[in-house]
């Protein structure tokens, strides 16, 4: 069986993002059952639905990114009890023109960290609550608690607790997206 296709988005712009090296960790975990690759929305223009057609080159490129993939992960830090602004531009370029939802679909699944107790919970569960609208979101939570020796440089996760923890959420998405992959291909035969 082909691996699936795993487009992984980073809530973050931050170059020393603990959400990326989280991410990174996640796609080592999961490379027996993922070919991930990740989808830059950093350098997006902020949307502007005057600026839709044609879309800017960056935008076309997430969203065939996007289209390109099975499912997708979205590991986001929590800003001001929210999503941040550059997680929330790349949803609403994603989303568009009407009629060209490159969400539509497809199988998600949201976690994140942060150095604080709770992590990333109002985060997410605002980011699920807006992906909910166009895809198929997995149940279940991943709040991770970052420390600084959490991930190590070649993106192991050095916790062995943390990383069984992790291992069962990627495995779990895993099954999750392979069914919705299984159902689209069997709809298109």
């Amino acid at each position: 069986m082909a691996k699936l296709k795993l487009g992984i988005i980073v809530g973050s712009n931050r170059r020393e993002s603990i959400n990326r090296k989280l991410a990174q960790a996640l796609a080592r975990l999961g490379g027996n059952r993922f070919e991930a690759k990740f989808i830059q929305i950093d350098d997006l223009p902020i949307y502007n639905q005057d600026h839709e057609n044609p879309a800017p080159a960056n935008v076309a490129r997430m969203k065939a990114d996007i289209e390109g993939s099975d499912a997708i992960l979205f590991v986001t830090p929590e800003h001001n009890r929210s999503i941040p602004a550059v997680l929330k531009n790349a949803i609403d370029w994603a989303a568009r023109p009407y009629g060209k939802n490159s969400w539509r679909g497809k199988p998600a699944a949201v976690t994140g960290t942060t150095p604080g107790v709770i992590s990333t919970a109002v985060a997410q569960a605002h980011l699920r609550s807006v992906l909910s609208t166009s895809m198929h979101v997995m149940g279940g939570e991943a709040y991770i608690q970052f420390k600084p020796e959490l991930v190590d440089a070649q993106g192991n996760v050095t916790d062995e607790s943390a990383r069984k923890f992790l291992k069962d959420f990627i495995d779990q998405f895993a099954g999750f997206a392979a069914r919705f992959t299984s159902q689209r291909a069997q709809a298109a035969a």
